[in-house]
């Protein structure tokens, strides 16, 4: 696995007069949804319970500071279950693994527990209806993206992975008739829907799935950034590169008025540069990042002079999912107050 970025120390960011009334423009929902949640004190709940080491496959999430944090715990990330030791325990990472991972553990006596969000297992359950009706499911998505891998190889000889509008304009199916799209649950909304529309041109007799793939959370936290971004002259977007829901955040602010977005995993990466001539700064982060972080970002910003912080809400949120089964109950049989996996979130 990737080492982790250890925080580096900057000078503090100066306050330097700008024309106008400095601010911060902070979206909600952000941070973290329902099934990162899940995941994550899946692996915490997982060492309190059988104790260090604890082996997940991939990361859990995707965002540094948590895998961190975690390995910190006791938790040890691996590629692959044929890295973890036989009859080990194994958790599976929120973005879900194909039925031969599954396999590959259970022939090396692996103690597995599924974290997969169960947004992705629905997508999954898709997969295996449509692809058992002999269709040709389009999944709309990035290959090579853990979750693309997991949900294509529920069914590998029914899925063509379509990256992006524009290869919607090539991809080949054997009967048009029969043709199903799926996606991504991460994926920027308005970009699945342009590549949809372009399959359905094509494809006038294609099948929609039957209910949204894309997550509550991405959608809620896209819908968030484009009203700040309107009016924001920076916005920053906590949240780490290989995260694609926190990617997309950086990409749709630009679309939706912004003029400037970056992404940063830390407060300490904030460029005083950054902020030359900034009145109004838009702050939002990813679905798999914890809001200490965005925390962190807002006291950075207050030493540059933008300590006045308006909330800009558009959403509520307040699902849970049931944490593993085997998770639920403690060792001594009483009701566990985080069988749902909530804590307490902004």
């Amino acid at each position: 696995m990737p080492v982790p970025r250890i925080p580096r120390r900057r000078e503090p960011l100066q306050d330097i007069a700008v024309p106008g009334r400095k601010r911060v423009v902070l979206a909600a929902p952000r941070g973290y949804c329902a099934g990162v949640d899940r995941a994550v004190i899946a692996v915490e709940k997982a060492l309190e319970r059988y104790g260090a080491p604890v082996y997940v496959r991939k990361q859990i999430v995707h965002n540094i500071h948590v895998v961190t944090e975690l390995e910190q715990a006791g938790a040890i990330f691996v590629e692959e279950v044929d890295e973890v030791p036989e009859g080990a325990h194994v958790v599976f990472s929120a973005h879900g693994v194909s039925p031969a991972v599954v396999q590959g553990a259970a022939d090396r006596n692996l103690q597995a527990i599924d974290a997969t969000c169960p947004l992705v297992t629905k997508v999954h359950r898709e997969a295996v209806r449509f692809a058992r009706d002999d269709f040709e499911i389009l999944l709309v998505g990035h290959e090579g993206h853990e979750e693309v891998e997991g949900t294509a190889g529920e069914a590998p000889d029914h899925v063509t992975v379509v990256n992006s509008p524009e290869e919607a304009d090539t991809v080949e199916v054997r009967d048009p008739s029969r043709v199903v799209w799926l996606s991504q649950t991460t994926l920027s909304v308005d970009e699945t829907m342009e590549t949809v529309r372009r399959l359905r041109e094509r494809f006038p007799q294609l099948q929609d799935p039957p209910s949204d793939d894309i997550c509550y959370a991405t959608q809620n936290r896209q819908v968030a950034i484009k009203k700040v971004a309107k009016d924001a002259d920076l916005v920053i977007v906590v949240g780490s590169a290989n995260s694609s829901n926190s990617v997309r955040l950086v990409e749709v602010a630009l679309e939706y008025g912004a003029k400037a977005a970056y992404r940063i995993d830390y407060a300490d990466e904030i460029e005083q540069a950054w902020l030359e001539g900034v009145e109004t700064v838009g702050v939002t982060s990813g679905a798999s990042v914890p809001e200490v972080l965005v925390q962190e970002v807002l006291r950075d910003l207050a030493l540059a002079g933008y300590g006045d912080v308006e909330e800009v809400r558009t959403a509520e949120e307040d699902l849970m999912f049931s944490l593993p089964k085997e998770l639920r109950t403690p060792l001594k049989g009483e009701r566990d107050p985080r069988a749902l996996g909530g804590r307490t979130r902004a």
